[in-house]
């Protein structure tokens, strides 16, 4: 999604869900389960032929579509450029799904089902599923839903998906929030951000610079701030004001974000504790945390004292 304003979408806009990510996360099963909740799919078709598929599309149904290395065509480049021009075309509304596991889960896998990997038909599981997840990189970077499925079973993979996609009209606005680094530019697709750099930084504190926001020393040290109330209210109240307007106009997702300076600690806070505002109000949120999965610190949040 490139950033869009948080105007009405237009009535014959097309709904579009390309679902990706490295082979054996799950791809087929997210697949089938979207089409049980009434979206059309297709799955490994040639990257040449989607544009003529979605002009063709009659925009009633969301179109949902399958891509990964196998399909025939596919390249980083074409697929970068593609989600680039139809984010921009006003009659699709595009989403990205990009379901991820861990490179040793993978290779469970494909050792359980005995296949061969695409990218390594005459070398190990192993070092087909290195290379394809280097691969995918720049598509995981650009996706409005990351789902790692390293942990959960086909049916737990459908639950989360009827979480985001299925449910009733009031659960089908698919809210994420967001935190970021302004030092790596904005993420794609946020529709509303929100500079949080004004805030008292964690990161001049030695005990917790090498902590990141979800430590609840680092939140409390944020929120000690006298600005900082004042300014979470207000934009919970505004999200509380918009979201159903958001609804009410056809909007599907919609995508906040907070800024800090290095992406770790306020803005990392900040995103936390509204999500979990609006999770309590009944809203289906999803969190991600941009610097945070660069630098590979989404396991655990760390505790004072740990070292750097």
């Amino acid at each position: 999604m490139t950033a869009r304003s948080g105007t009405a979408e237009p009535e014959h806009q097309t709904r579009v869900i390309f679902v990706t990510g490295p082979s054996g996360a799950g791809r087929s099963t997210a697949i089938r389960a979207l089409e049980d909740m009434g979206c059309e799919t297709v799955d490994n078709l040639p990257l040449s032929l989607v544009p003529a598929l979605i002009d063709g599309a009659p925009g009633g149904r969301p179109l949902v579509l399958g891509l990964d290395v196998r399909n025939r065509e596919f390249s980083i480049a074409a697929l970068i450029e593609m989600i680039g021009a139809l984010s921009r075309h006003a009659g699709v509304g595009l989403e990205l799904i990009y379901l991820d596991a861990r490179a040793d889960i993978l290779v469970r896998r494909y050792s359980e089902t005995r296949r061969r990997h695409p990218l390594a038909p005459a070398e190990t599981a192993a070092e087909g599923v290195e290379r394809e997840l280097d691969l995918m990189e720049p598509i995981r970077a650009r996706a409005d839903f990351l789902i790692d499925t390293s942990d959960l079973t086909p049916h737990e993979l459908r639950a989360e998906l009827d979480r985001w996609f299925g449910g009733s009209a009031a659960q089908r606005l698919a809210l994420s929030v967001h935190s970021f680094s302004y030092k790596r530019g904005l993420p794609r697709g946020i529709d509303m951000v929100f500079d949080v750099r004004f805030l008292r930084n964690p990161y001049w504190s030695a005990e917790l610079r090498a902590l990141d926001g979800r430590n609840p020393a680092v939140a409390t040290y944020i929120s000690e701030d006298p600005r900082f109330d004042p300014f979470f209210s207000r934009i919970a109240d505004l999200a509380e004001l918009l979201l159903p307007a958001y609804l009410e106009e056809g909007k599907s997702h919609l995508t906040l974000g907070f800024g800090c300076t290095g992406g770790q600690h306020r803005s990392v806070a900040l995103a936390e504790k509204l999500a979990s505002a609006l999770a309590a109000k009944g809203w289906g949120v999803s969190i991600r945390h941009h610097e945070l999965e660069r630098r590979g610190m989404l396991a655990a949040p760390a505790k004072p004292g740990d070292a750097a």
